[in-house]
């Protein structure tokens, strides 16, 4: 007989028990390893058998064809029976008083281990190496493709055995093992953000804002008095080309009190610039016709406060 290329030495012990967890002898240390109980007749067997220490033993679902591996604590199990962990019932699909074989094996030293946590929260542990190394203290041996159970802080962890060297099933028994990590089964890769547009360059930003943004004119509002009377004078615009008019209006209003002498100088007024120094061969340009004043306003009645009528609370 051989498992992956590594034979059983001498007379091998193989004999079919019942199985039952461990909960059925009231130990439940069973359950943080891999170790089970054994009747005290296959003790006497294993004796008179030239077997390898540790004791290492195949357990074999027949109708499944499930395989794992384990070691012996004790020798105390009512005969026909044995005890294992729960978990361990699991992995080769066994219930309660369902028949499993067993059978003595040698397996090499382990030298790497993979393992894959089943949820994210093994990794949210402070130190989960410790945590593993000190439970795995409590194992013999690993197989590919078990699930071991983790106890720790009142909550239970699943660790699949993902991959074992230099064989798939190998003695964890005093060796130095190199233990790798799989991403938990419930981890999900984040999403990578989508590449953003190049924006446009600064100067473009600069002239767009400055077309939008609308130029701040000061005291543009109209103007009103408290006491409600109304404005003889109107404020003049505070827009530039409104001033320039103003200025115009004005100085032509000068220019027809002074007469024609002054007509050159008027002219030069009227464009709103001012001109130093004499220019005798410009030609006089025509004068602007005086504006019209636009005649007064009636006056609207004045504010009078407490005009209104009397009543008297009596009636």
């Amino acid at each position: 007989m051989f498992f992956d290329g590594y034979g059983y030495h001498g007379r091998s012990f193989e004999q079919t028990y019942r199985c039952y967890p461990a909960s059925f002898i009231d130990k439940p240390q069973l359950e943080n390893g891999d170790k089970i109980i054994m009747p005290p007749s296959a003790l006497d067997r294993l004796a008179s058998l030239h077997i390898d220490y540790p004791m290492l033993f195949e357990l074999r679902n027949t109708s499944t064809e499930r395989v794992s591996h384990c070691g012996v604590l004790e020798f105390i199990a009512e005969e026909g029976m044995i005890y294992m962990p729960y978990w361990m019932m699991e992995n080769l699909f066994l219930q309660e008083g369902d028949t499993v074989t067993v059978k003595n094996v040698t397996l090499p030293k382990g030298k790497y281990v993979k393992l894959q946590p089943h949820t994210k929260d093994f990794l949210d542990i402070s130190n989960p190496k410790a945590i593993l190394e000190t439970t795995l203290r409590n194992f013999s041996c690993l197989t590919t493709g078990d699930s071991i159970m983790v106890a720790y802080n009142n909550k239970k962890y699943y660790i699949d055995i993902v991959e074992t060297k230099p064989s798939n099933a190998i003695s964890i028994i005093e060796t130095d093992c190199e233990v790798d990590f799989a991403p938990p089964l419930d981890y999900k890769e984040p999403e990578r953000a989508a590449p953003s547009r190049p924006s446009k360059a600064p100067a473009e930003v600069e002239e767009a804002a400055a077309e939008v943004e609308p130029k701040f004119n000061p005291f543009t509002g109209g103007a009103r008095r408290l006491d409600g009377k109304p404005l003889k004078q109107q404020p003049p615009p505070s827009s530039s080309g409104s001033s320039d008019k103003q200025v115009d209006v004005t100085n032509g209003g000068k220019k027809s009190a002074a007469g024609a002498s002054s007509s050159q100088n008027s002219s030069r007024q009227s464009q709103g610039k001012l001109v130093f120094g004499s220019n005798a061969n410009r030609a006089p340009e025509k004068q602007k016709e005086p504006v019209k004043e636009e005649p007064p306003k009636k006056e609207e009645p004045k504010f009078q406060a407490f005009s209104g009528k009397k009543y008297s609370l009596r009636g």
